[in-house]
């Protein structure tokens, strides 16, 4: 008889094998996190586990905390469980959380993309039994261009608004695609600064090896430079009194909720970049398929449409009702 490694709980997934949680949205005695967005990595857990390499986010996230860091791949046993984290590749340090009970095999994502991203290790398909997935744009309309041409169109518009001396604001989220945007512009065009919520995850993310281009702070760029710059802010400073004070400005926001043009309009926007830190529909096609499991849970997102297609393969799918999602920055990609 097959032994569940997950069940939900209400503090959060939990491994009753074990004795941890993962991602928990209510404070535990032990924590394994999958990345540092807020609505998976929260504060008050008594200990925590998470991939090395994003240990420095983690804390200036969180502050001072008791962290156990893992190098991807590395093993360690907890009451017979055997815990390993490999690569997710939706932000830097993401994991997914690789458990073994005897011959039983369970793989947690937490949030996860299959496309190209220099500041993040990328997505290690991991073969297990059950495996855990997200699904915030698990709908066949979301299907993501190349990434590349995203940012060559980024780009472009910071070139066409500088030459015309109009400022480039771009919203984008403060950890992950915001350095995403950063490491593929172009310096050239003119100064770039970022509001002061990118200011400590960037120095995480150049601590780590990431290779960013230098950057200002907002207030301390004069008249002149501004009509050339590209400002990269939260979206939760789109109304807010500082946007205000800039006039003429060309205001633009990189999400995947800008596939659907309404999503655009609503926003007011006058630019949409559709560029997405999580996986659209074939890139969870391909994940779950790469597992080889059998058995699929779906969380966070358009569950149903999900588990209706795996059914349909002949896969064992149902959901678990999470709190992801649900917390600033984390799930508006």
């Amino acid at each position: 008889m097959r032994e569940d490694l997950v069940i939900r709980r209400p503090q959060g997934l939990y491994c009753p094998q074990g004795d941890f949680y993962i991602d928990p949205w209510r404070a535990v005695s032990r924590a394994i996190i999958t990345h540092a967005h807020a609505d998976h990595a929260r504060m008050g857990h008594e200990h925590y586990l998470a991939a090395d390499v994003g240990q420095d986010l983690l804390r200036a996230r969180l502050g001072e905390i008791r962290l156990q860091a893992l190098a991807y791949g590395q093993t360690v046993d907890h009451q017979g469980v055997r815990i390993s984290l490999h690569p997710a590749g939706h932000v830097l340090g993401s994991a997914q959380v690789r458990l073994q009970w005897r011959d039983e095999v369970w793989v947690v994502s937490g949030d996860y993309k299959l496309d190209a991203d220099p500041t993040c290790a990328p997505f290690e398909p991991v073969r297990c039994n059950t495996f855990i997935t997200e699904s915030t744009f698990g709908l066949p309309i979301y299907r993501w261009p190349d990434p590349k041409t995203v940012l060559q169109q980024i780009n472009e518009w910071w070139r066409d608004n500088a030459r015309a001396g109009c400022p480039s604001i771009i919203y984008a989220y403060s950890l992950g695609k915001g350095q995403r945007i950063l490491a593929g512009l172009e310096p050239g065009i003119g100064p770039i600064a970022v509001h002061g919520a990118f200011t400590n995850l960037n120095q995480a993310y150049r601590a780590a090896g990431v290779k960013l281009p230098q950057t200002l702070a907002l207030t301390d760029l004069d008249a002149a430079q501004r009509q050339q710059a590209l400002l990269l802010v939260p979206p939760a400073a789109a109304a807010s009194a500082w946007r205000s004070r800039i006039k003429h400005a060309s205001d633009a926001m990189a999400s995947g909720w800008m596939r659907v043009r309404g999503a655009r309009r609503r926003r007011n926007f006058e630019r949409g970049f559709v560029l997405s830190d999580h996986a659209d529909w074939p890139s969870l096609l391909r994940a779950i398929d790469a597992t080889g499991a059998n058995r699929v849970i779906v969380t966070h997102g358009n569950t149903a449409v999900l588990i209706r297609w795996l059914k349909e393969q002949g896969l064992d799918a149902q959901a678990f009702e999470t709190d992801y999602g649900h917390q600033g920055d984390a799930h508006d990609e």
